[in-house]
């Protein structure tokens, strides 16, 4: 019996779904995914250098392309730092997955 992780299971299920890009800015509860995400090419990173930058940007890129912007933070003021920019997509009915 083969044995798969749940950062594995996420980054294959965002494969399966057509992700081509994630925005997003590292932290200890996401690492095991940022692993597992950086030993795959089908998804693209974008780094960004604060979470908030991170919901936006793929805010913009849900709005200029069609697709679903996907975002990946850590917990605590990674989450926090995510609200605003969630909330506008929300809003604005602009299609985002943030995980976290």
């Amino acid at each position: 019996m083969m044995k798969i992780t749940g950062a594995k299971v996420v980054i294959e299920t965002l494969i399966q779904e057509n992700v081509e890009v994630i925005f997003g800015y590292p932290g200890g509860a996401v690492l095991p995914i940022y692993d597992t995400l950086f030993k795959q090419n089908s998804i693209r990173h974008i780094l960004v250098r604060q979470e908030g930058g991170a919901i936006h940007a793929a805010e913009g890129y849900a709005r200029s392309t069609g697709k679903t912007g996907v975002v990946l933070v850590t917990s605590g003021p990674g989450a926090t730092n995510v609200v605003t920019g969630l909330t506008d997509a929300m809003m604005d009915s602009i299609p985002i997955v943030c995980i976290t």
